[in-house]
């Protein structure tokens, strides 16, 4: 299924003259405090989120998973999710592939339907915290980490191949979480588990193209709950440092125990320049995966504005990272929650674009606690969607991706191509 820009624009129609009385008083706000939205809305454009293949279909817990009806069958079907996305908000260009969830068999064919949709490959991801039905050797007891050298190379051969599914993709990110750790006290030595994980690191890092990143996640627990081999920032910090300049840090955020700092990571890892990508999503008490923005829209502002302040420090653009959606969605359409999670991260960079720096700089200086707060909430609490309504607009997507995503009945459609049972090849 594909939108075509007439339906999208005759969407937009009954939108338009309410969408420019909006934009009209907010671009009058924005000059009078020293930002022009034109220049604003060409960064808003530059950002594009990629759209993970594993996050098209129903999520679920360990109790249950409710499937929605008209779910991806196929990695064909994924990529013509995405780009319906695409084509409603114009900032899901990129799509992140999961092996072997979704192993292209035909590259050519997979990277020409693509490009067809204006869609490129990101990251591809490694998966060696499952056992694959014809896996010879089981990773219950670890992966690259294993006691067992066979064990680790198969795990080793594992991301290799990976990295050549991506090469023919167009890819230039290989992105590891590894699920490697312990139970119970004793379990394993903390000191070989390292070890082993970074020697095994070091044989994927040396098959790297010249071009390529390899981005190394962490998480504190789950679902190993003792202790996990890259728990923090600072153990993938360690090994990217020892693997080489081609080596950075992912921080997905929900891998953090409950009220971590994680725009202070953020900045620290801009500092170093050891910040590769993130995977964006929300949550509550743990690794929820909720909508991005759902629960702590200030902490994602945050996080964007120590991301915003490192980039223009560093004269970097924004397509120097890799941006991701890592989410489940179990009780939403997977499409619907996306658009929902794209337009909120696109709102926090918004926000962040619009901090008086100069000001903030000033008031650091001075100690001037109070005033320093004031700026940061006044960039926050500006409703800036209607700046990103017409980025959008722009770029001929939807004013309102998520209403037009409903009026042309798309889930219903879907349904109807491929059925009420059909399920996401994947989780």
């Amino acid at each position: 299924m594909r939108l075509s820009s007439d339906q999208i624009q005759a969407c937009n129609e009954p939108l338009l003259h309410r969408h420019q009385q909006a934009f009209a008083r907010l671009s009058e706000y924005l000059e009078a405090e020293g930002f022009q939205p034109e220049a604003l809305i060409a960064q808003i454009r530059q950002l594009q989120i990629a759209i993970p293949s594993w996050a098209l279909g129903t999520g679920g817990t360990r109790f249950g998973r409710f499937p929605i009806g008209g779910e991806p069958r196929n990695l064909e079907e994924k990529i013509e999710d995405v780009g319906l996305l695409h084509a409603l908000n114009r900032a899901s260009g990129a799509i992140s592939l999961h092996i072997p969830w979704d192993i292209p068999r035909d590259a050519a064919h997979i990277r020409s339907l693509a490009a067809g949709l204006g869609l490129k490959f990101d990251a591809v991801n490694s998966n060696t915290f499952q056992d694959q039905p014809d896996q010879p050797l089981s990773y219950k007891f670890g992966s690259l980490c294993h006691t067992d050298p066979a064990v680790r190379r198969q795990a080793i051969d594992h991301n290799i191949e990976v990295i050549r599914y991506g090469e023919a993709l167009g890819s230039h990110c290989l992105s590891v979480w590894l699920a490697d750790g312990s139970n119970f006290p004793g379990q394993r030595s903390f000191v070989q588990a390292f070890q082993n994980t970074l020697s095994s690191l070091q044989e994927i890092y040396a098959e790297l193209p010249d071009d390529w990143i390899m981005l190394v996640e962490y998480k504190p627990y789950e679902p190993n709950f003792y202790s996990t081999v890259i728990q923090d920032w600072g153990t993938a910090f360690l090994l990217s440092q020892k693997l080489g300049p081609k080596a950075r840090v992912l921080v997905d955020l929900g891998h953090h125990l409950p009220n971590t700092n994680i725009e202070q990571i953020v900045a620290t890892l801009m500092m170093e320049d050891r910040l590769g990508g993130f995977h964006f999503n929300d949550s509550k008490y743990g690794d929820d995966d909720l909508t991005v923005g759902s629960i702590r829209p200030y902490q994602l502002f945050l996080i964007f504005h120590e991301l915003v302040q490192g980039l223009q420090s560093r004269n970097r653009s924004v397509d120097t990272l890799a941006w991701m959606i890592d989410a489940s969605h179990n009780t939403k359409d997977p499409l619907e929650d996306l658009l929902q999670s794209v337009e909120a991260i696109q709102l926090a960079f918004a926000q962040a674009l619009i901090v008086n720096r100069k000001a903030l700089r000033e008031a650091q200086q001075q100690n001037d606690v109070a005033w320093c707060q004031e700026l940061m909430q006044g960039a926050f609490r500006t409703d800036l969607r209607p700046l990103i309504a017409e980025a959008r607009l722009q770029a001929g997507g939807a004013i309102s991706p998520l209403q037009t995503y409903r009026q042309l009945q798309v889930r219903q459609q879907l349904i109807a191509q491929r059925g009420k049972k059909a399920v996401a090849t994947g989780l």
